[in-house]
């Protein structure tokens, strides 16, 4: 198993610096785009429309960050279930060679996904320290508070992933479901937002426990519900052992189809 993790870290960290390879400020591309979309989310929505986060708010900093931090998270989703589909495609030389572990490819992309979540989550920490003067020590559990939405997010790579095989139409959907989870997750809005008959609908978008917690971890320095929190790990670690069979029940017809 350590052999695979292994591999699975240094084939994510060529699939970064691949990504900027050639270009004249390299890795520190990663580091610019986030900082410049924070930037402008801030005059955009402080500035021109003058949006507040939530009823009465008069922090007019508190709408750009709070969308930046949705946003980080839906950008994390998005980047994994966007690749996935062609992800075989991609690298059909692999799927020719009997003794590689195909399994390995979509949690590759997920490292690669990280690598840039957590650069963008450096910026907001530095942003909010700016901004309010200090950063809540709570952050330091991120990773834990992720993880449920990482295994999420591994489960529907491995299952788009294999789909993405033998129906080549779903890299043409996938965009339209993304946009649709975009808007139907708390990421331009609060939960609290929504009438109160609504609200627990929002929670079977699984973005929404992932984007509420990081906000109330990094921006409020609180911890998520504990029995939420337990529900939400167990039903994660359900779909991607899910996504996982699902993908080895089919890889056996790749060869076939490439």
């Amino acid at each position: 198993m350590k052999h695979y993790l292994y591999l699975i870290l240094q084939l994510g960290r060529r699939e970064v610096l691949s990504r900027y390879r050639g270009t004249m400020m390299g890795i520190f591309w990663s580091f610019l785009s986030p900082i410049v979309m924070l930037v402008v989310y801030t005059f955009v929505f402080s500035v021109v429309f003058k949006a507040r986060w939530g009823v009465g708010g008069d922090d007019k900093t508190a709408f750009a960050v709070n969308l930046f931090a949705g946003i980080i998270v839906h950008g994390f989703f998005a980047e994994c279930v966007s690749r996935s589909p062609s992800l075989m495609l991609q690298y059909v030389s692999y799927v020719k060679r009997v003794v590689f572990p195909l399994w390995i490819l979509p949690p590759v992309v997920v490292v690669s996904a990280l690598f840039h979540t957590f650069v963008s989550v450096v910026v907001l920490l530095v942003a909010h320290a700016v901004l309010y003067g200090f950063v809540h020590w709570q952050a330091v559990f991120l990773p834990v508070l992720l993880l449920p939405l990482i295994l999420v997010v591994l489960g529907f790579s491995w299952l788009l992933a294999a789909l993405g095989v033998f129906i080549r139409d779903i890299s043409q959907i996938m965009p339209v479901i993304i946009t649709v989870l975009m808007f139907m997750a708390p990421v331009f809005y609060p939960v609290s937002a929504l009438p109160e008959a609504y609200q627990g609908w929002l929670y079977l978008n699984p973005l929404t426990p992932a984007i509420e917690g990081v906000r109330g971890l990094l921006l409020h320095g609180q911890f998520p519900d504990a029995s939420l929190y337990a529900i939400y790990l167990a039903l994660s670690a359900l779909w991607a052992v899910l996504g996982w069979a699902f993908f080895e029940r089919a890889r056996k017809g790749f060869a076939d189809v490439l």
